[in-house]
């Protein structure tokens, strides 16, 4: 039996959540199914077989034909679409593959939330922006994606807006959780390189404003209680660089900080181009909902780096693990919710 843990209402139900092969989806799909259990449904693509388990369905989000049947099926009530591409080097050189994921799959499913009028909250991105000016970026501000993925985000956009103007559209940047695979999301490919003994570069020049899952996760279940139509910037409240991000992985994990380096975006190469400041205003969605929904990450203010050799010097009297990052990283110490399992604790080293 699912555990009602929220006093928020239930979404319509049943739900559908995409994309579960990524942080927000993942995180989302098990938080929601923890409370709302065989009512939601979340799907993933055909070849990450062993995302397994109930309610994880396969689906191609790009073939109408099956987004179709799927829905069909299920007949959703309501529609987290977390589906996408992110991977910024498989986009700029494959454009097509680019727009079939993030945009065809979106006009899909889509489609079919419309046919069956199906509450929306779809995700797309900082990286709309290109982060030439500072950051801050508020809802007025005009897209300029220095990406493949960023322009067809910003075409996602657009299709959920011309179709379902009462979709809510939230604008995330970097979400902290868990991954499925280990090395998805900021946390864990950044742990996954240190794990392995091998640098990771990271860069000085490029900022976002990371959330907690678990913050996001009861941000989406107020949305679908008490939907807000429009576009909205979900960013947290702390602003960090991606450098600054490692580093305190590095010290609450426990690893190496020799292993961490840094650098300029300019020095790293044209491929793939980054973004530089991207931070968010997200003022609008709290003035909107009448409280801020996003603690700052780290919740711990002594966890945040004040110098690039911050993590040097923290390694010895900080007492890093895997533990410690569960607890202050995957999870908001300030309000704790569900962390799911890795690939490694469902298969044991298997796969």
């Amino acid at each position: 039996m699912p555990i009602q843990t929220s006093t928020t209402a239930a979404p319509p139900l049943p739900m559908l959540v995409t994309g579960i092969a990524g942080v927000p989806g993942y995180n989302a799909f098990h938080y929601f199914r923890s409370l709302y259990g065989d009512q939601v449904i979340g799907v993933r693509q055909a070849s990450m077989w062993p995302l397994s388990g109930d309610g994880i369905v396969p689906c191609e989000v790009e073939n109408s034909d099956e987004v179709k049947q799927l829905w069909d099926r299920y007949q959703f009530k309501s529609l987290l679409n977390c589906a996408g591409s992110c991977r910024l080097k498989s986009c700029e050189l494959d454009p097509a593959m680019a727009h079939r994921v993030n945009v065809t799959g979106t006009e899909n499913m889509i489609a079919q939330a419309t046919r069956y009028d199906a509450a929306v909250i779809h995700l797309s991105i900082d990286l709309v922006f290109a982060g030439r000016d500072g950051g801050h970026y508020d809802e007025d501000d005009e897209p300029d994606p220095v990406t493949i993925y960023g322009s067809k985000m910003v075409l996602a956009e657009q299709i959920v807006r011309n179709e379902r103007p009462d979709a809510s559209i939230l604008r995330i940047s970097l979400p902290m959780g868990i991954s499925f695979n280990g090395h998805a999301g900021a946390v864990d490919w950044i742990a996954s390189r240190f794990k392995q003994e091998k640098p990771a570069t990271l860069y000085f020049d490029e900022v976002r404003t990371p959330t907690y899952s678990d913050c996001m996760n009861r941000l989406f279940a107020k949305l679908f209680a008490t939907p807000l139509p429009g576009t909205f910037h979900a960013g947290g409240p702390r602003r960090l660089s991606l450098y600054e991000i490692a580093q305190i992985v590095s010290v609450v994990g426990g690893y190496d900080p020799q292993l961490l380096q840094g650098c300029a975006r300019i020095e790293a190469g044209p491929m793939p181009p980054r973004a530089g400041n991207v931070t968010m205003n997200s003022a609008k969605l709290s003035a909107a909902l009448g409280y801020q929904p996003f603690d700052a990450w780290p919740a711990d203010g002594d966890l945040v780096p004040t110098e690039r050799d911050w993590h040097l010097e923290e390694a010895s009297r900080f007492d890093g693990s895997a533990k410690a990052v569960h607890r202050l990283l995957y999870c908001n110490p300030i309000n704790p919710g569900l962390v799911p399992p890795s690939r490694e604790e469902i298969w044991n080293g298997r796969f």
